[in-house]
This record gives structure tokens, C-alpha cells and sequence, in this order.
């Protein structure tokens, strides 16, 4: 089943048991505004031992108000609350995103990538999980569960989405879908103008692509190397997928 309408159907069938359970007691409850979703979340947070989050696009925070949330995610590890984070490979392509991700992982919040859509979800504990109410970035509002059943399956969710991530210290986390092309073309040893051919596009643009994939590979050019060949052995080792 593609994930990203596996996704869907949680996020719509988690809005359907709040409606069927409606008037009867369940420990649910849905969320509208932002800023009680995000005081939700820090009080939530200033006690829990362990996060469990998955986020499909890069925070909108901004300025002092990034910074802040950055400070409190620093002051919860230094606390000692355990975190593990899955992000869609995507949000690295942001120069500010990808800067803030590899701090936070080397201060101990554990991130790995995955190429799949996902669904932005916050478990804390087993206790309490706040999922987006709609999957599309940004949207507003947030379903607050309590309800040991949905927490269960949630956990189930991530820790198998965890398993089929990449570590994030790989280095061909960064390629885009098209630069991974191209590199397994190169894997099939064709030449920049077959894979034109094959991609529809400009040799031109195959260059482009080729020195991206060298450079995010960290490949610098060098008489004793040959970058293509290193970029297959990448290829071939399961890294660059």
C-alpha cells in the first residue's frame, strides 16, 4: 500500500473515532488553535522522559522564536529525556533546516531520513501523542490522544518507520530524487549524454546533477581518484538509494 494514503487514512480515521465517540468519555480531544497545540506540547515536555517524533517539512519558526524552540529541545536532552527523530528527506534540502538537524543530532536527538511521505506526529512517553489533525504542512490544529489503543498503534508506526529509515550521517541523504537518477545511471555505466537521453533532459543538466552528486558525496576531484567510480561504490554499498 503507497504510505502516503496509508497516512492519510490514520489521520482521517483518527478524526472519525472522535466523531463516532463524541458525548462519550475518550480520552481525545481535538486541538484548533496552534498556540494551545505548542503549550500543550511544552507543558507535556518539561517532564517527559522520551519523545518519539516524525516531521515531514522543516519547522516555520523563525528568528527568536526558533531559537527559543531550540533552546528547549537542548534543555530537555541536557535534562535527559531520550528523543528520535524521522524526517523527510526533503526538509534537508533547506541550508537553515539541515544546520539546525545535524546540532540537534550531535547534541543527542537521533535523527534518520526517509524518502516516503510521513505524517507529523509527537509521542511523548506512552502516555501522550499529538498528531497533525490534517497531513498537509502547516496546517492548523492538532488531535491530543490519550487513548492507550492509538498511542500503541502510533509507536507501532514509527518504530517501523525508524527501522526503513536512513542514518542521517550518511552522506547521500542529501541527493534529490532526480541526483539519485542519475547516479544509478551511472551505476549502469552510461555515459552524461545516454543519460540525457534517457531523462529527457540537457547534457548540460546531467552535469549539473554529476557535480552535485560528487559534492554532496564529498568527493573533491583529485588526480588519483576517479569520482564516478567512488560515486558507484557508494551506489553499490546501499548508501545512495
Amino acid at each position: 500500500m503507497d504510505e502516503s494514503v496509508s497516512l492519510g487514512r490514520l489521520a482521517r480515521r483518527l478524526e472519525e473515532v472522535v466523531g463516532e465517540l463524541r458525548g462519550i468519555p475518550v480520552e481525545v480531544e481535538r486541538l484548533e488553535d496552534n498556540q494551545l497545540v505548542r503549550q500543550q506540547i511544552a507543558q507535556v515536555s518539561r517532564t517527559a522522559a522520551e519523545l518519539r517524533a516524525m516531521h515531514p517539512v522543516g519547522t516555520p519558526e523563525r528568528g527568536r522564536q526558533e531559537q527559543q524552540s531550540r533552546r528547549a529541545v537542548l534543555d530537555a536532552l541536557r535534562r535527559g529525556m531520550t528523543m528520535r527523530t524521522i524526517i523527510h528527506a526533503s526538509v534537508l534540502d533547506e541550508p537553515r533546516y539541515a544546520a539546525r538537524i545535524r546540532e540537534l543530532h550531535a547534541s543527542g536527538d537521533l535523527h534518520r531520513v526517509i524518502d516516503e511521505p510521513i505524517q507529523q506526529i509527537l509521542v511523548f512517553d506512552r502516555t501522550v501523542a499529538f498528531v497533525r489533525i490534517t497531513p498537509v504542512p502547516y496546517a492548523p490544529g492538532a488531535l491530543v490522544i490519550r487513548q492507550q489503543s492509538l498511542i500503541t498503534a502510533l509507536i507501532d508506526l514509527f518504530e517501523q518507520t525508524w527501522a526503513r529509515a536512513r542514518e542521517i550521517t550518511e552522506p547521500t541523504h542529501r541527493l534529490s530524487p532526480r541526483e539519485r537518477e542519475v547516479l544509478a545511471l551511472i551505476a549502469e555505466g552510461r555515459s552524461n549524454s545516454a543519460i540525457a537521453r534517457t531523462l529527457s533532459i540537457t547534457e548540460a543538466a546531467v552535469g549539473k546533477h554529476v557535480a552535485n552528486v560528487f559534492a554532496k558525496l564529498e568527493l573533491p576531484a583529485t588526480q588519483d581518484d576517479n569520482r564516478r567510480v567512488l560515486a558507484v561504490l557508494a551506489y553499490l554499498r546501499g548508501a545512495a538509494r
